[in-house]
């Protein structure tokens, strides 16, 4: 397969000119898979997603409080990262109290805030209205640092199959800048940068429900966020709220989400104004040379 990963990536090079390049993936009789820019008897449309998917609503949420004098809205942020936030209220009735544009705040980690407390202007007729809540995880008012980083793996050396601005996956604003390294399942993955981790996910087997597979997403103090995808099921190795250090392993790199085979996807991302986007970055030295701190094993 990783073979077969790397084909296809220089195929996707060597396209990189046409706009719009369609790949098909064909299994043959003895269930070998192969991708092709060529439609052939029997292949699929190869349909790549890099979508991540973190389901957040249940850890940035919006609570209503009734009280005699009204009701109180309230946002609440568990997350162990700061969440840009918007809140906008629309059909509004028999309310006074209610802001006439939207709120934008930044909320701390694990903390909540009071927006706007609304009341009847008649008492006998019932509130009326629509919230509108808009959120991003990072703080947009923070300014990235020059930072290079080391290479996010033990082992190698290995080879980048898609870089930035790739034909093939990295064109949506999230993953712009992304890498892939292709790497045999299980080489264990490290913090390129110290930071918090915020989010993981770490029970998907093969393609799963996520495309991103399973994943560490880690804040820096800078405010950007890096990001390591398609670990193996069960290998992360550190909880939500962690301090991580660099070169702290984090997982082992696996085949999991919408992959086309064993590789790590990194990605740094920063909120860039109620939405998180992916910046340039580099690392330290060639992607297919040793790592520094590989030397003496895990």
């Amino acid at each position: 397969m990783l073979g077969r990963l790397i084909i296809l990536c220089s195929l996707l090079v060597f396209c990189g000119q046409v706009a719009a390049l369609t790949i098909y993936k064909y299994v043959d009789k003895n269930g070998v898979v192969t991708y092709s820019d060529q439609a052939a008897p029997g292949a699929q449309v190869f349909v790549f997603n890099d979508r991540m998917v973190e389901r957040l609503d249940n850890q940035v949420k919006l609570e209503t409080k009734k009280h005699e004098a009204g009701e109180t809205l309230l946002i609440r942020n568990d997350l162990y990262a700061p969440v840009e936030i918007e809140l906008r209220l629309e059909q509004v009735q028999n309310a006074i109290g209610a802001p006439d544009k939207p709120i934008r705040w930044v909320l701390p980690p694990r903390s909540n805030i009071r927006l706007a407390t609304l009341t009847a202007q008649d008492a006998s007729k019932p509130l009326r209205y629509k919230p509108r809540l808009r959120y991003a995880l990072g703080d947009p008012r923070l300014q990235p640092s020059i930072h290079r980083y080391p290479l996010p793996w033990r082992g190698g050396p290995f080879r980048q199959t898609q870089g930035a601005n790739g034909t093939y996956s990295h064109f949506t604003p999230k993953g712009r800048y992304a890498v892939d390294i292709a790497m045999p399942e299980g080489t264990p993955i490290v913090a390129a940068r110290a930071g918090v981790v915020v989010k993981t996910e770490n029970q998907q087997s093969g393609r799963g429900n996520n495309p991103a597979g399973n994943f560490v997403r880690i804040l820096h103090d800078d405010g950007t966020m890096g990001v390591y995808l398609h670990l193996m099921k069960g290998s992360v190795s550190v909880r939500e709220g962690q301090r991580v250090e660099t070169g702290s392993l984090l997982a082992r790199s696996g085949n999991t989400g919408n992959s086309t085979g064993p590789h790590l996807h990194f990605v740094v991302q920063r909120n860039v104004g109620l939405a998180v986007e992916s910046i340039p970055f580099n690392f330290r030295q060639p992607v297919n040379s040793l790592p520094n701190f590989a030397v003496g094993g895990e």
